[in-house]
């Protein structure tokens, strides 16, 4: 018959018990601060600041520039507790506008365009004060595809506010998204 010892269970527990605590102050040191967007920001970042993005595309909308800027702050500022600031940021994005396109696309038999696509293009720099090696300097460039049958300048805002929200994203998960 085996006796039962009480000892090798209090034992267990507490090696156990030390291992949780030390798991817990371990993870408390390493803090970041996660969003339900799935930013992840360090908790020293506190600032951002989001330069203007000039218009340097070959065709040039006057409203562009202003648009994409925009959208940029108030989506780093609605999904991040970041403040924006007007220059030196812990967070910096500058860039620029640097293509504006319309190109046909879905020829059909008779050689005529079925779809236009507008294109556009932004180049970015991104810097962290606190983490150079989240620093990039990338392009990014959206589209959308339009009727051949719609004038351009009938469709032209619906179709920049959807690109812009499409390049906003793409900026936003690139500099505070870390999957």
């Amino acid at each position: 018959m085996r006796r039962f010892s009480t000892t090798g269970v209090f034992y267990s527990y507490g090696i156990f018990s030390m291992i949780m605590v030390s798991l817990f102050i371990f993870a408390g040191s390493c803090s970041m601060r996660y969003s339900f967007t799935g930013a992840s920001i360090s908790p020293e970042v506190k600032t951002i600041s989001i330069e203007n993005f000039p218009n340097k595309a070959m065709l040039v909308v006057p409203t562009l520039s202003r648009d994409i800027t925009e959208a940029l702050q108030n989506y780093f500022t609605s999904q991040t507790n970041l403040i924006l600031v007007d220059r030196n940021g812990d967070l910096h994005l500058e860039g620029s506008i640097t293509g504006y396109s319309v190109q046909p696309q879905a020829i059909s038999g008779n050689e005529v365009a079925q779809l236009n696509r507008l294109t556009i293009t932004v180049e970015v720099k991104f810097t962290n004060k606190f983490d150079e090696k989240q620093n990039f300097e990338s392009k990014f460039s959206r589209y959308l595809d339009y009727p051949s049958s719609q004038n351009l300048v009938a469709v032209q805002d619906g179709l920049i506010s959807e690109i812009n929200e499409q390049l906003v994203q793409d900026i936003f998960n690139k500099a505070v998204v870390n999957w």
